[in-house]
């Protein structure tokens, strides 16, 4: 009765995971997180969702900083999501000549709010 018992605790609690925090409103970012928006719609919308959860070509963004690993596997940092931006993956063309660094920064900083 104990393990049955125990079995069903246990189950219960790992069920118990609270979802992430929904994305920051679009009326609530500041200017970087706006222009950072403004750079997603231009670059990233015709591959990936970014206030939802349906993957369209590429993943959806929703939640991507709120996760340890990106869907490749690589950790969830600034810097694999750069490298991932400018030099591409798998299906993903490079960004470097169509992005400068300004576009970047912000472009992470909107994701931070995903």
């Amino acid at each position: 009765m104990k393990k049955i018992y125990l079995l069903v605790l246990v189950s219960a609690l790992a069920g118990c995971r609270s979802a992430p925090p929904p994305p920051t409103p679009l009326e609530q970012l500041n200017a970087q997180q706006m222009h950072g928006h403004a750079v997603y719609q231009e670059h990233c919308r015709i591959c990936h969702n970014d206030r939802n959860n349906t993957p369209l070509v590429g993943p959806a963004l929703i939640g991507v900083f709120k996760k340890q690993y990106l869907p490749s596997g690589a950790a969830a940092t600034d810097e694999r999501v750069s490298a991932t931006i400018l030099h591409g993956r798998n299906m993903m063309p490079a960004q470097a000549n169509v992005i400068d660094q300004q576009d970047l920064n912000d472009l992470l900083a909107y994701l931070h709010t995903l």
